[in-house]
């Protein structure tokens, strides 16, 4: 898959990462500390099947460094959160899955 570049677009409000001519993302709205992720969007012209996960995990550890908390909204987050255990910690307290 090489380097996976993801941009933090502020205005409107995603992490990006381009996929040749498209753009993955993963949109957000932040509040008091809390990170919720609120929709995926990886273009159907993506042919690699580990991307989705390479991309979730990409965007947990830039989230992780700013010490916020993740609030997962969207389906495709809350799994991989259940499947990858370790980023459970980034979890509010109180919130289960």
């Amino acid at each position: 898959m090489g380097n996976l570049i993801i941009n933090d677009n502020t205005f409107l409000r995603q992490y990006e990462a381009e996929i040749g001519e498209d753009l993955a993302k993963i949109e957000y709205a932040l509040q008091d500390r809390k990170i919720f992720l609120t929709k995926l969007v990886i273009p159907l012209s993506n042919k690699d099947e580990d991307f989705e996960e390479a991309f979730i995990k990409e965007v947990f550890e830039i989230i992780k460094e700013k010490n916020i908390r993740i609030m997962p909204t969207a389906p495709q987050i809350r799994k991989f959160i259940k499947k990858h255990k370790e980023f459970k910690e980034l979890l509010p307290i109180g919130i289960r899955l």
